[in-house]
């Protein structure tokens, strides 16, 4: 997300278009993110959702009142951030519809690169009027909460996935309609019986605990670490549905600016590699550090990456063995041994 879109969804109230809710107030902010300033007449209260765990944390930091999740309803006001997920997006405006009083307005911004103009366009084809300004690169629309807008909530509402008849998903999770191929490569690689306390870094919906609590059942512990609340929710219910008798433990948590402070015999992990549009290797290899830092001597760490991203140099800085397993012409399984 770029400072300008943020600049642009508060634009109408910098500008005198719309009125700053006043104290008294109650204010949603869905999609928040830090480093915004509110305007000096902006005097109502402000509550904030961020699912995810970084995010979340700089708000925080800013003092923020956040929350992972919705908390309550009959907010005075919504505001939306949309981010490059249509679907997380969809709901989001459902979700800020549903949670707002009759009249009240809802306002939504979204830069030109992430798809703002087409979800305007849209949300007007389902016969909901909106008002809409252009600037900073991106588009800010609002329109008040009324019959009308209820019934295109219920269209853009979401719906849970069933992924491979064997997981519950939901839109803005990653890979949330299909198996991942780089996650798919990386569980056929898995070893089998293993035993010990087990770690998965990133885990997103739980597909790679799932299938590696099938292969190795005599696990002492596995634990999920993901920074994205409601796909670690989704993790819970779908180790729970496939391996109910294991042992698991789910940490919302930021891999790269929060300690660990168990330690493990084996570590897996599927690193993202994108902030925003620009691949950034360097999530990944703090993880890798991360998962150096968390493994006990001889432990092991197996993680897949996409082919160019230069991670053996951190592996073999971090880990007294490091190497290759396997490649194909998309991804390759990366090893590493304390």
């Amino acid at each position: 997300m770029s400072l300008d879109t943020l600049k642009t969804l508060f634009h109408p109230f910098a500008s005198q278009t719309l009125d700053a809710p006043q104290e008294g107030e109650r204010v949603l902010f869905l999609g928040a993110e830090a480093g915004f300033a509110l305007p000096k007449d902006f005097t109502a209260e402000l509550t904030a959702v961020q699912p995810l765990r970084p995010l979340y944390r700089q708000l925080a930091a800013q003092r923020i009142d956040v929350h992972p999740t919705l908390p309550g309803a009959s907010y005075d006001m919504a505001l939306v951030l949309c981010s490059k997920h249509r679907g997380a997006n969809e709901n989001n405006i459902a979700t800020a519809i549903a949670a707002t009083r009759d009249g009240g307005l809802i306002i939504i911004a979204g830069g030109k690169e992430d798809g703002i103009q087409s979800l305007r366009k849209r949300v007007e084809g389902m016969g909901l009027h909106v008002e809409h300004m252009p600037k900073y690169h991106g588009v800010v629309v609002w329109f008040q909460k009324s019959a009308a807008a209820e019934q295109v909530g219920q269209k853009l509402k979401g719906h849970p996935v069933d992924v491979d008849e064997r997981f519950k998903t939901a839109a803005g999770m990653f890979s949330h309609d299909r198996i991942d191929a780089g996650s798919e490569l990386l569980a056929s690689r898995l070893p089998t019986g293993l035993t010990g306390d087990v770690a998965d870094f990133g885990a997103g919906w739980g597909y790679l605990s799932v299938e590696l609590a099938e292969r190795s059942p005599g696990v002492s512990r596995l634990d999920l670490y993901e920074a994205d609340y409601a796909a670690l929710e989704a993790a819970k219910d779908n180790l729970n549905r496939n391996c109910p008798d294991v042992a698991a433990r789910f940490f919302w948590h930021d891999l790269s600016g929060e300690p660990i402070k168990d330690k493990y015999d084996f570590v897996m992990m599927n690193p993202p590699f994108h902030e925003g549009h620009a691949a950034d290797p360097a999530i990944g290899q703090a993880m890798i550090k991360a998962a150096a830092g968390a493994l006990r001597g001889g432990g092991r760490l197996m993680l897949v990456a996409n082919r160019g991203l230069p991670y053996e140099e951190i592996l073999s800085g971090n880990f007294r063995e490091s190497g290759e397993t396997c490649r194909n012409a998309r991804f390759k399984i990366l090893w590493g041994k304390k």
